[in-house]
């Protein structure tokens, strides 16, 4: 299965119609949160996505709800939108967890979870499966401008025990576009450019 994988596209049109472009030449497209800034934007930033023909499977980033974003894509036929639950493309188990986790310091704007909150939304996720998460795990490519560690250890435990196949994340833009392995598990950062994975 060929994806192109994406995160914190920030309302871009130009990324957006790169990631169009790309999707030409994969079977399914995963969009690992932040389609809008700051609660504002998302609906044109899903009209710009729009021309994906392909399967898309999407998260809530922090700037933007599950609510705002089922919304959004609710006349967007190819879509699944993720949080807390999973679905199955071509016998490939997918599992998703949107928001900003931990909580973040943005204020009440912001979509997000605290670490139990998040175990919670996480119990369900099946082994090896692909997990897309807008938040990155705490250590693995989630190192902030500033220097800091800012990943969540809920979405590490979850890696640990369930050992997903392949993790998408995104949030931490300073780590946007990079990969590491973890385990028997592939972690990439995606960022808004798209990134090519094969499973």
């Amino acid at each position: 299965m060929e994806l192109l994988v994406a995160s914190d596209i920030h309302c871009n049109k130009r990324h957006c119609e790169s990631l169009v472009t790309q999707s030409k030449e994969v079977d399914v497209v995963i969009i690992a949160g932040d389609l809008a800034s700051v609660r504002r934007g998302l609906l044109k930033t899903v009209e710009w996505l729009k021309p994906i023909t392909k399967r898309v499977v999407l998260v809530p980033g922090n700037n933007e709800t599950l609510e705002e974003l089922q919304t959004a894509c609710k006349d967007w036929g190819n879509v699944i939108v993720l949080h807390g639950n999973g679905t199955k493309i071509n016998d490939q188990q997918f599992f998703g967890i949107g928001g900003g986790i931990p909580v973040t310091p943005f204020g009440d704007w912001s979509y997000d979870f605290t670490e139990y909150e998040a175990q919670q939304l996480l119990k369900d996720c099946p082994e090896h499966a692909i997990l897309i998460s807008h938040s990155p795990a705490k250590g693995i490519l989630d190192v902030s401008s500033s220097g800091n560690s800012l990943g969540s250890i809920a979405v590490k435990q979850a890696i640990v025990e369930k050992k997903p196949k392949l993790v998408i994340c995104g949030h931490i833009h300073e780590s946007g576009g990079k990969k590491e392995n973890f385990g028997s598990s592939l972690i990439i950062n995606a960022g808004p450019a798209g990134m090519r994975v094969t499973i």
